[in-house]
């Protein structure tokens, strides 16, 4: 069995599940807040026009707390699958390897993610359009912004997914995992104005957001972040942590 069927047999189990509105709920409750302080918007320190500043106050605020916060409930609720009516040792009676199962579950929360931040760009224009009504500015931004500030967030996120997933493979009490999952997000926004910030995965989104919230309006497609040794130590994070990852999965259950 391939990983691609693995893959298929995960999106299967995940159907009856409420995965959907752990996705979709905590942005809706990001965006409204940002569209009833949409007159806020208007005055802003950092120069930005006020469309902008709608934009990356809600951006900011999904990729420092709330982006982060769904990983960490959705990798333990898909490891909670395996474990619901022993889910696990029916898996692991099939012949299929225990580094494919896991990867496959890892390729969902990639795209359970995917799915959660392109919900989050296509809120955006209901939000947008809503303000600008009720303001009379018109706060649209084009399409091409939105997409890539939205793809910032997710490809950078992919370590601190990885991270997380590791969490919830090694700690089999999904109220620890979840607690200590939660935990480790706070620590970001101190790290962040360290030298050292690339060796925190969970600082990766909202670094990378708050240094394009600092550059000049012309410069927002242009990421002035060295990628030395930022890349290096993204792969080599995702790499460790999809290892143990692997070797841990099911080990439990195995002996």
């Amino acid at each position: 069995m391939n990983l691609l069927t693995i893959f298929r047999i995960e999106l299967k189990k995940i159907r009856r599940t409420h995965i959907f509105w752990i996705l979709l709920i905590p942005l809706i409750l990001l965006w409204i807040p940002a569209v009833l302080n949409a007159g806020s918007s208007f005055g802003n320190a950092a120069g930005l026009s006020p469309e902008m500043n709608f934009f990356f106050q809600s951006y900011l605020g999904m990729s420092w707390f709330m982006y982060p916060a769904s990983l960490v409930v959705i990798t333990v609720m898909l490891n909670q699958l395996e474990r619901t009516n022993q889910g696990i040792l029916k898996m692991l009676s099939l012949p299929v390897s225990t580094t494919g199962l896991c990867l496959g579950k890892f390729l969902v929360l990639l795209l359970l993610s995917a799915i959660q931040m392109s919900l989050m760009a296509v809120l955006y224009y209901p939000a947008a359009a809503i303000a600008s009504h009720s303001t009379g500015y018109d706060f649209i931004l084009p399409l091409s912004t939105v997409l890539y500030e939205t793809l910032v967030i997710y490809f950078s996120s992919i370590p601190m997914a990885a991270f997380y997933w590791l969490i919830a493979v090694c700690i089999r009490t999904s109220v620890f995992s979840v607690g200590i999952g939660l935990a480790t997000i706070v620590p970001a926004v101190l790290l962040i104005n360290t030298k050292i910030w690339f060796a925190y995965p969970m600082c990766y989104p909202f670094y990378i957001m708050s240094q394009l919230l600092s550059q000049p309006q012309a410069e927002v497609y242009s990421l002035s972040i060295d990628l030395f040794p930022l890349v290096p130590v993204a792969v080599a994070v995702t790499l460790v942590c999809l290892t143990i990852s692997c070797l841990c999965f099911g080990r439990a259950k195995r002996r």
